[in-house]
């Protein structure tokens, strides 16, 4: 398995039927494809459409619906698509249950930073302002490194997406809650014992007496 699809199928855990839970661009879309159809999870794209199913080949798809990361998808029963104002009402309004979200940096204060890289091309900031901001639960899905260095860390710096704290970050080898006292770790994954997962992590981790193991 590889580690976006790890990442993915354990933020998919995190969900209850009903919830209205919007899927950022790149590895966030993944979620879709591990959830049970039954449990009338109503994924939202802030491109337009509410009521995205799993990601279908491009043979067997309408042209008319993509979600945010412009790959072909299939719909729920119920769905709707709208505008870009109707998007963003829903996201600014508070209806959206969770957003997950990929991250660049995420820090001891439970900032996220993944919008920019200072001196990069930027094609635009997207939704994540407004979806870290008005979303009742961020989640970020993300890689524990990139090229080696750590992205969970003291303190980001690279411009931040939002002032408000994230929930809950999930990466291949740990989940990891951000709380007052500082990052609560709440698993780790069965291949990496917790001096190595330490090292690949800047940042100071709490470690609870009950730390389980993450669900892989």
């Amino acid at each position: 398995m590889n580690p976006k699809e790890r990442i993915a199928r354990r933020v998919a855990k995190e969900f209850k039927p009903g919830n209205i839970v919007n899927l950022g661009i790149g590895l966030p879309t993944l979620v879709a494809n591990y959830v049970p159809k039954d449990m009338n999870i109503f994924f939202h794209g802030e491109n337009g459409v509410l009521g995205i199913g799993s990601e279908v080949p491009e043979e067997l798809s309408n042209p008319d619906l993509t979600n945010a990361g412009g790959k072909f998808i299939e719909t729920v029963p119920g769905a709707m698509t709208f505008d870009t104002v109707f998007s963003f009402a829903l996201i600014r309004g508070g209806h959206l249950d969770y957003t997950v979200l990929g991250g660049l940096q995420v820090d001891e204060e439970g900032h996220l930073a993944n919008w920019m890289v200072p001196g990069k091309l930027i094609p635009g900031m997207g939704g994540a302002m407004d979806l870290v901001t008005g979303a009742k639960k961020v989640i970020v899905a993300m890689t524990h490194t990139a090229k080696g260095r750590p992205k969970i860390v003291k303190k980001c710096n690279l411009p931040l997406t939002s002032s408000r704290r994230i929930d809950l970050i999930v990466t291949e080898y740990a989940v990891i809650k951000p709380t007052d006292e500082g990052l609560v770790l709440q698993e780790i994954a069965p291949d990496i014992t917790l001096e190595e997962l330490k090292e690949i992590t800047e940042a100071d981790l709490i470690i609870p007496e009950d730390l389980k193991t993450m669900e892989v």
